[in-house]
């Protein structure tokens, strides 16, 4: 025997309906295989990390159109197990994708990004072009 423990409350707290996920703009259906990003900017890039443990560097798709990046994903995997008959005693299938989009900012240098991937992790460097980057100082502006 289970003991299962229900709320028949039909009026929920308004507190509970307040701090809703929901509440701050659609967090109620946010998925879970969507991958964290890290955005970090230097005064020569942007570097932007993306954490996708379990993939390989070909499972990636990355695009640029517009000034949008986008870096997307989709594996389809399949295992079965028959018996000598050929038919199933078990099949397991999944599925996976997920796709995310960044609007660059007009500094960017869009024919210079470098991708790479290791431990997990795709790593995404996008250059800054040459009016972006800092100007040196000179001594006469610094005395």
């Amino acid at each position: 025997m289970n003991l299962v423990k229900r709320n028949y409350n039909n009026f929920p707290s308004i507190i509970d309906e307040f701090l809703k996920p929901d509440w701050f703009g659609g967090f109620q259906n946010l998925q879970t295989n969507i991958p964290a990003v890290n955005i970090k900017e230097t005064d020569t890039n942007y570097s932007l990390e993306l954490a996708a443990p379990g993939k390989v560097k070909d499972d990636f798709t990355i695009e640029i159109d517009h000034n949008v990046l986008t870096i997307s994903s989709e594996v389809k995997t399949e295992n079965e197990q028959k018996d000598d008959n050929g038919r199933y005693t078990r099949r397991e299938f999944s599925y996976a994708a997920f796709r995310r989009a960044f609007t660059l900012p007009e500094t960017v240098n869009t024919e210079d990004i470098n991708a790479n991937y290791e431990n997990g992790v795709l790593f995404v460097t996008l250059p800054k072009k040459q009016e972006a980057l800092p100007k040196p100082k000179r001594l006469i502006d610094i005395l």
